[in-house]
């Protein structure tokens, strides 16, 4: 039996999550709310195999600490992060046995971005449904936006620095484009293009459970 537990919720709601990744036979699949400090220690007492960190806690509670993945790892559990906390940690973790999966991982190994606040949200403690947009997501969609012509480069910057200096849990599209200068017209245009994007967080949450269950063939 592969027992495997998967932090994650915010990013990618559980049902979903399931469809891409479940029991089956030989297979255990344990999903789990986001992660925070100490976790992990309850986590081996189960045994896995397999550890996937999606979301983690960054102000609400002590985000998972380094020497805590690291201590997983040295005994014997493939580890895997993507898409938020775990992004960053398997940045900050590669080369010591950590597996990063997705754009949000790739933009903080390349330095792109170095700083927790591109993937936080505000999130219902309840529910975990997000309720602010995470930086990261909004970078992804303007540079998008720029590659097809809807704004210049400048205009990408002047929104990008709009949210950089809104706090977190008030930062989403609308306020932003709000405090742009954006004219109408192209306001019209961007928020047409934002409806249709993919969620870049959640495009890696999927990658990461994909990658695992081909890992297992």
């Amino acid at each position: 039996m592969v027992k495997i537990i998967i932090y994650t919720g915010l990013s990618l709601p559980f049902d979903e999550a399931k469809e891409i990744l479940d029991s089956a036979d030989g297979i255990e699949v344990i999903y789990k709310r986001p992660i925070k400090r100490g976790d992990l220690s309850i986590a081996l007492k189960e045994n896995p195999d397999i550890i996937g960190i999606i979301d983690g806690v960054f102000h609400q509670n002590s985000a998972v600490g380094h020497k805590e993945i690291l201590n997983v790892i040295k005994n014997g559990v493939k580890v895997y992060g993507a898409s938020s906390m775990g992004a960053l940690r398997a940045s900050e973790l590669d080369t010591l046995g950590m597996t990063g999966i997705g754009y949000v991982y790739n933009q903080y190994a390349s330095g792109e971005v170095d700083s927790d606040d591109d993937v936080a949200v505000m999130l219902d403690s309840e529910t975990l449904e997000a309720l602010s947009e995470p930086l990261i997501n909004m970078k992804y969609v303007f540079t998008n936006a720029v590659k097809e012509n809807i704004i210049t480069n400048d205009e990408k910057d002047e929104l990008l620095s709009i949210a950089k200096k809104t706090f977190y849990p008030k930062r989403n599209y609308a306020q932003t484009l709000a405090q742009s200068s954006l004219d109408n017209d192209t306001k019209g245009i961007l928020i047409n293009f934002i409806r249709e994007s993919v969620d870049i967080k959640k495009e890696d949450a999927k990658e990461l459970l994909k990658t695992i269950k081909q890992d297992l063939q």
